[in-house]
């Protein structure tokens, strides 16, 4: 039996820019990627393979179902575990299935009866943790990282703190501080002369990270293996830095993908950036508007901007996209995939993919060829090749996003 974390239309959808190149289940919330989350809660106890189960044109480099006439376990892959849905999801027999908001979001059986939605008993449930919009992913980042520090360092010790870090626990006793019990740093490590203050939540270090000197953090705080934090950061709560990001400057509650760097000064707030991004030295992006009302935000699914009850929004960043020095980012704003923005001024709140220019100058549609050898180049620099069915997915983005207007 193997357990498939499947995407509709609808969520794909919706989830846009960021799901144009990966399955929702690959999204990083917290410290580990969805599909992570879900092979650490039900592979082991259930002798389970997670997979992923995508749209068509992403299924050709994330794979398909099997066999799809054999019984497996079918999640939706915008579902975020906790301890009460795993423990439905372990219960069901062949034919049952799990339904929130009149969706099925999980189901024991055929493929097949899964489209068809032929289940033979199905129990509705509440309160379920999901990821509907983008900005879902910042406002749940700061309990995911807490959840998965959880599942991350459950029985295991951690890496003794350097004496010349300087920390702040919720401990009142010296003993129980020492105990380092909201801090776990894994194996090769580099963490000199920081500040770290977990009274609000946990510090996780992943392997290989590097926290530089004079660097502040405030937990809940992760940075995935690889990571770095450049010399005098100020990193507040609920921000997660991804694999082989590098990140300076002032950010908050901010979600990086991978491989990604904001590596200077300027500020960045309940952002989520994607993967091979670039951002330069001195950019800031708003995240409150000067009225303090509350924010649009553009919405894939319908074409146009959608009202939300939220009124701080920074960027949404695609995968491949870059940002010039010195730039001004307006609140609530969308890039897509490819995009390369630069010049002074605000640009429009949203940008679509594979668009290059500036507010001053306008914009043009980049050529597949230019934006390609880009990519190529990015990738290189950390040792990673633009593989074929990279570069086929690419090519399907490009030739089904829309142009961009002038």
């Amino acid at each position: 039996m193997k357990i498939y974390l499947f995407d509709t239309l609808t969520i794909h959808t919706s989830l846009l820019p960021l799901s144009f190149t990966r399955p929702v289940a690959d999204f990083r919330c917290g410290i580990l990627t969805i599909i992570e989350k879900w092979q650490i809660r039900l592979g082991n106890p259930l002798n389970c393979e997670c997979r992923f189960l995508p749209i068509d044109y992403l299924q050709e480099k994330y794979g398909s179902v099997d066999s799809p006439d054999a019984i497996n376990i079918y999640i939706a892959g915008n579902i975020l575990p906790d301890d009460k849905i795993v423990g439905l999801i372990r219960k069901l027999n062949d034919g049952e299935a799990l339904i929130h908001n009149n969706e099925c979001i999980a189901f024991r059986g055929s493929l097949e009866n899964l489209k068809k939605e032929n289940f033979i008993a199905s129990k509705e449930i509440e309160d379920v943790d999901s990821l509907h919009y983008v900005f879902d992913i910042f406002l749940q980042n700061g309990n995911q990282i807490s959840r998965d520090f959880s599942l991350l360092t459950f029985g295991r010790k951690s890496r003794k703190l350097p004496e010349c870090v300087r920390m702040l626990s919720c401990g009142e006793d010296p003993a129980e501080q020492e105990e380092q019990r909201d801090i776990f740093i894994e194996e090769g490590a580099v963490v000199e002369c920081v500040a770290i203050n977990t009274t609000s939540g946990p510090v996780y270090i992943g392997k290989d990270a590097v926290l530089m000197e004079g660097a502040c953090i405030r937990g809940p705080f992760a940075v995935c293996e690889g990571g770095e934090v450049r010399m005098g950061s100020k990193i507040y709560e609920g921000t997660t830095i991804g694999p082989h990001c590098k990140v300076g400057g002032e950010v908050s509650n901010t979600v990086f993908f991978g491989y990604s760097n904001k590596a200077h000064d300027g500020y960045l707030g309940n952002a989520v950036i994607g993967e091979w991004c670039n951002i330069g030295a001195g950019t800031n992006a708003s995240n409150l508007k000067n009225d303090y009302s509350l924010i649009r935000v553009w919405n894939y699914a319908t074409g146009s901007f959608m009202k939300t009850d939220l009124q701080f929004c920074g960027l949404i960043m695609g995968d491949h996209s870059k940002i010039g020095v010195n730039c001004m980012i307006n609140t609530a704003t969308v890039i897509g995939v490819g995009v390369n923005l630069h010049g002074a001024g605000f640009p429009r709140t949203f940008v679509p993919c594979f668009s290059e220019g500036s507010p001053t100058s306008g914009f043009s549609h980049i050529s597949l060829k230019k934006f390609l050898e880009t990519a190529t180049r990015v990738m290189s620099r950390r040792s990673h090749t633009l593989s074929e069915a990279d570069q086929s997915l690419l090519t399907h983005i490009y030739d089904t996003s829309s142009s961009p207007s002038a």
